[in-house]
């Protein structure tokens, strides 16, 4: 069973559903030619289709339809073989129709399934539907809600091409919600569907929430929770939320079927409006749309070029690679970042025989591979997605030029990093750095002999130490001879050959 929230009151089950909006990847919208670059001039990507002006007639984006396959196939959800569009009828200032074109009673897909691994359990949560629909506008207040003098709208992303994916209420804790989230979204970057930037609204959820008395089967009244634009505030929102509930039932108090907003700043949720039943939106068939009939062949020809989905290229990396579950975790949050590592690995693998096992430190290669890119990699990208990769000054092959010089001794791993900052600034390859700056590894045992008798002599203090069994005198003594040669003398080697002087003594 999974673990309670903070606080939680444990006489209640848990009930949750997460509706995840995605938006997809075209590069026009879902009904008409215009363009969806983010980040564009306000209202300059508009046309009287998306702004709703009388007389126009919608046409259906086909890669959108194309997408919406392609994830559902991705979750072993069925495609149905046809489907319409209906208009769901609703008022808000960023929707310039007045009405949304959505899907209801016959949508793309339905009853799908995503495995999800939580501590060590697997849970499959089924998918009750995926369907497509379009975006909204986008709201800018001056000033906070509440006191805003004004609020300007601006329609670039309305008509956008979304699709919804609907949980089963079957996901028992706030974590276990987190844990769907980020499973799903993985799958979303894979499949090259969407690029899962939550911060710029292209994956956006809201989740609805519900307890009911433990052991008992009828649903509690459900809430829904909007505003949560990462996976940890999914997480924080429903741990609130699940605690604010649960007071209410303890003081008798009955929960109201609503829409709650959550507060990232403050860590509350706050009554938002009524929440709406599926007959309040008024869904009839959208007039200006046929059904859409789903040719077979289509849909297998999209199956046979799914891609190594995250979940089974994880497992690989932990068989073939030998990588633990946690870096396997990491490196498959995006097939970019998972292509990145492989391409990286392939590349070190034409080194000498032996080289890895030889120099210190260095280990089982993909192991090595696998901690440079999440230590020293991922904390300079501004993201794992497959723009972050692709812009990184360090393409594979030069990361991997890096690490052989780790492997034949010709750098230590402090030097390293030192060239790996460098390497980044300027885009160079490693060697080239190194020859430059006169940064190859002193492993000459008879010039480093010579530099630990200098260290030995100006550090009697140290020598006494280490005769009156203090060892960590001879890991100050190593620090000196580092020092003297700026860091580029073999470690391993003054290591020995300063075990094999104070042995003497």
């Amino acid at each position: 069973m999974a673990r309670a929230p903070p606080g939680f009151d444990v006489n209640y089950d848990v009930v949750i559903g997460l509706e995840v909006h995605a938006q997809l990847l075209t590069r026009s919208k879902m009904f008409c030619p215009c363009p969806t670059t983010f980040g564009a001039p306000p209202n300059s990507q508009t046309c009287p289709v998306c702004q709703g002006m009388p007389g126009v007639l919608p046409v259906v984006n086909r890669r959108a339809v194309e997408f919406g396959i392609r994830t559902a196939l991705a979750f072993n959800c069925r495609v149905n073989e046809a489907c319409r569009f209906a208009r769901k009828h609703y008022y808000y200032p960023d929707m310039p129709k007045n009405y949304q074109i959505s899907q209801y009673e016959e949508p793309l897909a339905e009853d799908g399934v995503l495995e999800i691994d939580l501590e060590g359990a697997r849970r499959a949560i089924g998918i009750q539907r995926l369907h497509l629909e379009e975006d909204v506008g986008k709201l800018l207040h001056e000033g906070t809600l509440e006191s805003a003098q004004a609020s300007l709208v601006d329609f670039n992303r309305a008509g956008v091409a979304l699709m919804e994916t609907v949980s089963r209420p079957e996901l028992g804790s706030p974590e276990e919600a987190a844990a769907y989230l980020k499973a799903f979204r993985a799958v979303l970057v894979f499949l090259g569907v969407c690029d899962g930037n939550m911060e710029e609204g292209s994956l956006r959820c809201d989740a609805n929430v519900s307890l009911r008395p433990r052991g008992t089967a009828a649903l509690g009244t459900k809430v829904e929770i909007k505003n949560l634009n990462s996976f940890r505030n999914v997480q924080r929102a429903l741990e609130f939320e699940v605690r604010r509930q649960a007071q209410a039932l303890d003081a008798g108090e009955r929960i109201v079927q609503e829409t709650r907003l959550w507060e990232a700043d403050r860590g509350y949720t706050r009554a938002m409006r009524s929440k709406e039943f599926a007959h309040d939106y008024r869904y009839f068939p959208e007039p200006d749309l046929v059904p859409l009939q789903i040719d077979r062949r289509w849909v297998e020809e999209i199956r046979a070029g799914l891609p190594e989905l995250p979940r089974a290229r994880r497992q690989r990396f932990v068989t073939q690679y030998g990588l633990p579950p946690y870096d396997a975790e990491v490196l498959t949050q995006s097939r970019a970042l998972a292509d990145y590592y492989e391409a990286t690995v392939r590349e070190l693998a034409p080194a000498s025989a032996g080289a890895a096992k030889a120099s210190a430190g260095t280990g089982d290669r993909p192991k090595v591979v696998s901690n440079w890119i999440m230590s020293e990699l991922l904390r300079v990208l501004p993201g794992d997605d497959e723009r972050a990769i692709q812009s990184s000054p360090v393409p594979p092959r030069h990361l991997a030029g890096l690490l052989r010089l780790i492997e034949d001794a010709t750098i230590s791993g402090k030097i390293a990093k030192d060239v790996f900052g460098k390497m980044l600034a300027s885009g160079e390859d490693a060697s080239t750095i190194v020859a430059r700056e006169g940064l190859t590894q002193v492993a000459d045992e008879a010039v480093l002999g010579g530099i630990v008798d200098s260290v030995m002599a100006a550090n009697p203090r140290a020598i006494e130490d280490f005769k009156r069994g203090k060892t960590v005198a001879k890991k100050s003594l190593v620090g000196q001879v580092m020092k003297a040669t700026g860091g580029k003398a073999n470690p391993t080697l003054v290591d020995r050959l300063l075990e094999d002087k104070l042995s003497k003594m």
